[in-house]
Order: C-alpha cells, then sequence, then structure tokens
C-alpha cells in the first residue's frame, strides 16, 4: 500500500514515533528529521479523549451562558454551548430517545426521518430540557480546572475519511488540489455511503480505490452500530466509544511514506501499534521497533536533551538569535531577537534571514508546547513590504505542518502578527529548571568527594543483606565516566572484589550526585 503525497503535504523530512510507556503513562515524542516536534503525555489511568462518545445527561441549563452543564461521569459537568449543539440537534435528540428506549431497531438511518435544522443563533432553553439524556462527543479535554467541552456533532475519523452521521453531504479535504481525483473521490464515496451519513474525505485517501474506502467505510458503521447497541436501556453517564490513544491516532493522522520508524519501550504497546498498523497499512508493521537497551529511550534518541532546550522561557536558534516567550491568561507572546551575530549582510538582509529562521522555530513552538488561542508574535521591524510578505508565507507554509486549526494574520504596521490556533488538550508545560545539584535545594551540602565512598558503603549494604540477580547502577553521566573510565575502572574493580557482573548505567534526568540500585526493572530500596 503506497501513501501518495499531495499539495502541502510534500514534505521530505523523515518521521519517527519514540514512544516511552511507563507504568502511569505514555509519553510520546514526534521527530521530523531528528528534530522534536510534538510531545504526547497520555496518562493510563484517563478515562477522557477527544472524540470519545458520551451518553450524557444534562444536569443544568444556563440561559446567560447559553450553554448546558452535562454530566458525562467526570468530576467536574462537561460544557456544552449551543454554537456546538449541530444544526441536526432534534435528530440527535430523537436518535437518543429511540435508541435507549429500544424504539430504534437498527443503527442504520435509511428509514430515519431527519428533523428539522435548529436555528443558527438560538437560545438553549429552546432546544433542550433540563435532566434528560443526550448523545455527546468530547471536544476539547479539560483543561485547568475546566470539565471537558463537548459537542453534539458527531464526527467518527477514520484514515481516509470521517463519518458524519445525521447528514447526506460528501466533502473533500482543501488540501487535495487535484480537481479530477476530488471528482473521483466524492463520486466513489457516494456510490457507497449509506443515507443520511455524511463523509469527509481525507488527504490520505488520494489514488485509492473503491475497495480500500470501501473497507474504511464498513469499519466506521461498525462503530456507530457500537455506540447505538451500548444505547440500548442504558442509563447516563455512560461511555458508548473509546477514541484511539494517542500513538494510534498519531499514527491514523500522519502516516505516509515519510513515516519511517516507530520505537517502543514496551513490548506489549509494540504487539498493539502493529495489530492497529496491520489493519490500516500492513506494509508499515515493518517500521515498529521495539526498545530492549538499558539506557532510558528518550536519552539514546536524543528527546531528553531537545526537551530540556526547547521548553522554558528562550529558545535559541542555530545562528544565535533567541525566542522569548511569555503567556498570559488571555494570550501568549512571542519576541524575536537577532542575537550577538549581525552577519555579513545589510541590515535589512540580516533582519530577513533572523525573521525567516524564527519562522520555523516558532512553528514549531507552537505544536511541540501545543499553545492555542491567541499568539502575538513581535518580529523584528522590517522595512521593505515584500520582506513583511515573505515572511507571512513562510509563517503560512510552516504551519501548513500544523494539524491543529489555525488563522494567520499578515503583519501589522508596528510589525506585530497574529495567530489563533485551537487547543483541544492541556498545553505541554515542562519545567527545565532543576533544584541545586550540590544542595537539592535544601542550602546544605554533604561532602561531595564522599560520593564515592557512599555508593561503596550502599553496595556493599545491598550484597550482604540482598541477593539481587541482575545488579546495575544508574547515575549522572559525570559519576557514570568517573567510574567507568580507565583500566581496571572502579566499577572492575567491584566486581573483582565481589565476584559477580555489577553493571553501571547513566541517566540524563539524574541529578549530578544522585545514584541508585536496580535488581534488573525493580528498584532496590536502601532500609
Amino acid at each position: 500500500m503506497a501513501f501518495p503525497v499531495v499539495g502541502d503535504r510534500l514534505h521530505t523530512l523523515e518521521k519517527e514515533l519514540i514512544i516511552n510507556a511507563g507504568p502511569a503513562k505514555v509519553e510520546i515524542a514526534l521527530l521530523e528529521g531528528k528534530r522534536l516536534v510534538e510531545v504526547h503525555n497520555q496518562k493510563t489511568s484517563d478515562n477522557f479523549t477527544v472524540g470519545d462518545v458520551f451518553l450524557g445527561r444534562v444536569r443544568k441549563l444556563m440561559p446567560g451562558l447559553n450553554a448546558a452543564f452535562v454530566d458525562i461521569g467526570y468530576k467536574k459537568d462537561a460544557f456544552l454551548h449551543y454554537t456546538d449543539l449541530s444544526p441536526k440537534l432534534k435528530s440527535v435528540v430523537k436518535f437518543t430517545r429511540g435508541a435507549t428506549s429500544g424504539g430504534m431497531q437498527t443503527h442504520l438511518l435509511d428509514n430515519f426521518r431527519i428533523q428539522p435544522d435548529i436555528v443558527k443563533g438560538g437560545k438553549i432553553t429552546e432546544v433542550l430540557e433540563g435532566k434528560g439524556p443526550i448523545l455527546v462527543q468530547i471536544l476539547k479535554e479539560p483543561i485547568s480546572t475546566k470539565g471537558p467541552r463537548l459537542t453534539c456533532e458527531f464526527a467518527l475519523p477514520g484514515r481516509y475519511m470521517v463519518l458524519v452521521p445525521f447528514s447526506d453531504t460528501v466533502n473533500v479535504s482543501k488540501k487535495i488540489g487535484d480537481k479530477e481525483e476530488r471528482t473521483r473521490l466524492k463520486r466513489l464515496t457516494e456510490s457507497i455511503k449509506p443515507e443520511r451519513f455524511g463523509v469527509i474525505i481525507r488527504t490520505a485517501a488520494v489514488g485509492k480505490g473503491v475497495a480500500d474506502l470501501h473497507e474504511e467505510m464498513t469499519r466506521l458503521l461498525g462503530k456507530w452500530e457500537q455506540i447505538y447497541k451500548q444505547m440500548h436501556n442504558a442509563k447516563a453517564p455512560k461511555k458508548l466509544l473509546s477514541e484511539l490513544d494517542k500513538t494510534s491516532s498519531i499514527l491514523r493522522d500522519l502516516l505516509n511514506d515519510d513515516f519511517n520508524r516507530v520505537v517502543v519501550n514496551d513490548a506489549d504497546l509494540a504487539a498493539s501499534i502493529k495489530s492497529y498498523l496491520g489493519e490500516i497499512a500492513p506494509d508499515k508493521v515493518k517500521i515498529v521497533q521495539s526498545y530492549t537497551q538499558p539506557k532510558p529511550i528518550f536519552d539514546r534518541y536524543g528527546v531528553t536533551r531537545q526537551i530540556k532546550q526547547a521548553f522554558g522561557k528562550t529558545a535559541t536558534m542555530s545562528s544565535g538569535a533567541y525566542l522569548v516567550i511569555e503567556h498570559t491568561e488571555a494570550l501568549h507572546v512571542i519576541d524575536v531577537n537577532s542575537g550577538p551575530n549581525s552577519g555579513s549582510k545589510s541590515q535589512e538582509d540580516n533582519v530577513l534571514t533572523v525573521n525567516l529562521e524564527s519562522v520555523a522555530e516558532v512553528a514549531r513552538q507552537l505544536r511541540l508546547r501545543d499553545i492555542g488561542g491567541i499568539i502575538i508574535i513581535d518580529f523584528i521591524d522590517m522595512r521593505k513590504a515584500e520582506h513583511r510578505k515573505q515572511v507571512y508565507e513562510a509563517m503560512v507554509k510552516a504551519m501548513s505542518k500544523d494539524r491543529a486549526r489555525h488563522t494567520i494574520l499578515p503583519l501589522s504596521k508596528f510589525g506585530l502578527m497574529q495567530i489563533t490556533r485551537e487547543r483541544t488538550r492541556p498545553q505541554v508545560n515542562i519545567t527545565t529548571s532543576e533544584k541545586c545539584s550540590v544542595c537539592d535545594g535544601t542550602g546544605k551540602v554533604n561532602a561531595t568527594i564522599l560520593i564515592a565512598d557512599n555508593i561503596v558503603r550502599d553496595l556493599e549494604f545491598i550484597l550482604s543483606t540482598q541477593s539481587p540477580k541482575n545488579l546495575t547502577i544508574r547515575l549522572h553521566p559525570f559519576l557514570h565516566a568517573y567510574f567507568s573510565k580507565g583500566f581496571p575502572s572502579k566499577r572492575l574493580k567491584w566486581s573483582w572484589k565481589h565476584k559477580r557482573n555489577i553493571k553501571i548505567f547513566e541517566d540524563n534526568d539524574y541529578q549530578l550526585t544522585e545514584y541508585r540500585f536496580f535488581d534488573g526493572e525493580d528498584e532496590i530500596r536502601l532500609v
């Protein structure tokens, strides 16, 4: 199976997904050309993901907000605004009542009478009744102290298309520029779609035949049938359909010929990813690799270092220019600074060069931190109109890789660019500052000359009181070098003395004087 690339999707950078699976969460890093562009964290206990479908119960109507609060089982009621109700709300309510009561005999909508659309600028009290059940989908994850945001405009996404119940229209992604291909895909889709189901054709469908499209249509209809069956005699709140986990959804949305590697440090998760790829792109199963080395996977692929470099108040570029990123309650501000290198060109050309370099870094930072809302970028002042136009066009091109919906305005006469970017999950905020490696934030210092003696003391205590089968020591790279360099190294002397193999591994996340003992994967506690 080939993955054609069209229009703005023409990127030569290789994509890699590095996945660090732990007991409490899964960390996902997306690399393009070895550069970190996205970071995702998913707690294994998360029960609320964008795209999940729930049978909710209206708790309270708020006429002043023109919204309703809906109970879907989260600790805070979810928020459903009138603008997110969908024009087909009356049809959704009718389907909900029929499916829960048993009046609806099938999930198909061939004989379902679509109700009139609701008024675009109406009032919540005119279309919803308090305390009733309602079918909803999560539009935004819980952010800060807010509950999830909901919608009644359902979209069941697949690799090639998005299925939209209660609609009859077929729309084609604007990124598909070829008119003949747009017409072909629309004609094929209209021939296979069931009545009263709309479809949005995605860019990955370019070049696909009717068999591929029909197979995915069947899979998406199966999801709708699952929702219908679970609604029978159900009591709200109840989850009816879980969206894919973040790993699978990223693969579904981004997978193409440039995607050349998925590296996972968990065998079960690797098997799950292979199974999913076997369904949507069998020839891509081979790109999944299991990582079994003792060195942390994010250290091995340079993710930890890039996270430390990219997050924080400033972001420095290769030329020495840098961005200053500030956040307020209402908006985000990014200031572009030229740095110490002035270059050998004229001042105008130097300014343009710095601004163009900053464009790529700004687009990367927005994806990396998942910054949403209103963003103001203060570029270095440019006198020439053509230079300002170049910067604007470069930003449009750089942001074309961003999956979040966004709007970019040309530079104002003050040299400011305004961007609005959709936010569907909490902003990624990673603290790059560390406690003092000497005092651990206490202000008191132990004699660092004794660190080697302390490790030897703890090592001998463990060997005399426990019987670890695979004894390893994890420590800061400086300590690792101190104990492993030279011949015979201190580590080798320990092995000779105790007549057993003692391994040591470096870990960039450890403080300078930090060290821990492990028996295989299990940490050995010193008691």
